[in-house]
């Protein structure tokens, strides 16, 4: 078996009809049925998928209702880490992971350094790998967590981090990004709902989530709450949070939902909290299946290469977490709390933002409509083509 062909055994249902060669494993369905125990923990989808990219398994195979293979989505381009990720690493050698030392890691992160892999992406690979060998060590699969290092002396501790190559784009670019986004861009009937699609996701970017809480967001997620409009999301850890549906986001939302619901032939748009509407993906594909976060990370560069002056010299360097960050610098700069912001997109950090303490969040404290008004100005602004006085309310 090639290299390349090192983890076909992932590239199958966990209950492969065969047994599959493993490079260096002897028994490849206890190895597969210790990992499905590890990924089972995690209730978060995008946890699970995120985990499952950094270690180099095919992400469908993490998926608690796996898509026919027939179906599958043609396969994300090859990064030039992708034959560094940790499973491929071993397989080359080859190398049982479970076999894995210390010393196995260090060879393993010295490698990803000599191939450019920067400080942030070595530190995330390592606690990935740490979380995995402590499972398995918590368990009795391994004596002990390979991947426990000396983070310091690796070069790799929290407080070591490059700056953030994320670029920082400015209230009037996400509102260039909205344009964009609303101009068809195929012809035909569903030139429109493909339009306000876009729209849609590129406004609930602006609420500062991440690309996979907007993936597994059903239509039954938006509610209301305390007399507001409110998205409940599930993220990291898999704790919900509610995030304020802005008027933008609404708008957005309403227009798609409408537009959907007419191609689908419904009457009337699926009533909330029934169970039919319930199990509806938030954005969908043309077959009414849920997009992936590959289809996303796609449309929105196309979106931001065609979005004009405002993203020159940016824009290959816009995705989903860049709007994320946006939300962030955005709502800092109008003035509002950072414990309001912290809340708004789920950061764990103070004190894990009062445990999500519900009594704390109202609609005064969400900087949402800040953040929801600094892009409306930007709007306004690129219609009028010239400065005009923010809007009072």
């Amino acid at each position: 078996m090639s290299s390349a062909d090192a983890l076909a055994v992932f590239e199958s249902l966990p209950a492969p009809v065969e047994p599959v060669d493993w490079p260096g494993v002897d028994d490849p369905d206890a190895l597969r049925a210790q990992l499905a125990d590890w990924f089972s923990q995690y209730a978060n989808a995008g946890t699970r998928r995120t985990y499952a990219y950094a270690l180099g398994l095919p992400v469908s195979w993490v998926d608690r209702a796996p898509v026919p293979s027939a179906r599958r989505p043609p396969a994300a381009p090859a990064g030039p880490l992708h034959d560094l990720a940790w499973f491929r690493w071993c397989a080359r050698i080859p190398l049982d992971p479970r076999a894995a030392t210390g010393t196995h890691v260090k060879a393993w992160l010295h490698a990803l350094d000599a191939a450019g892999a920067q400080r942030r992406t070595r530190q995330r690979m390592l606690s990935t790998l740490s979380a995995l060998y402590g499972h398995l060590a918590e368990t009795g699969v391994v004596a002990a967590n390979p991947a426990a290092l000396n983070r310091a002396r690796l070069g790799l501790t929290a407080g070591a981090r490059d700056a953030s190559p994320t670029v920082r784009l400015t209230a009037g670019q996400v509102a260039a990004l909205l344009s964009s986004a609303a101009r068809p861009t195929v012809r035909g009937r569903r030139a429109e709902l493909y339009a306000r699609r876009e729209v849609a996701f590129v406004a609930l970017l602006t609420l500062g989530l991440r690309i996979s809480e907007i993936t597994g967001l059903d239509r039954a997620d938006l509610r209301r709450s305390g007399g507001d409009d409110v998205l409940r999301v599930l993220g990291k850890g898999g704790l919900h949070r509610e995030v304020y549906v802005t008027a933008l986001v609404g708008e957005a939302l309403s227009a798609y939902l409408t537009e959907r619901d007419r191609h689908d032939g419904a009457a009337t748009p699926a009533r909330r909290g029934r169970t039919t509407a319930g199990s509806e993906p938030m954005l969908a594909t043309r077959e009414g299946g849920r997009c992936s976060r590959v289809d996303l990370y796609t449309r929105l560069r196309r979106i931001a290469a065609t979005a004009g002056p405002e993203l020159d010299g940016v824009a290959d360097r816009v995705h989903p977490h860049a709007l994320r960050h946006a939300y962030v610098t955005i709502a800092l700069e109008q003035d509002a709390r950072i414990q309001h912001v912290q809340a708004d997109v789920g950061h764990a950090t103070i004190a894990t933002t009062q445990h999500y303490d519900r009594g704390l969040r109202t609609r005064d404290t969400t900087a949402a409509d800040a953040v929801a008004a600094a892009v409306a100005q930007a709007c306004r602004e690129a219609a009028a083509g010239v400065d005009v006085p923010p809007d009072p309310t």
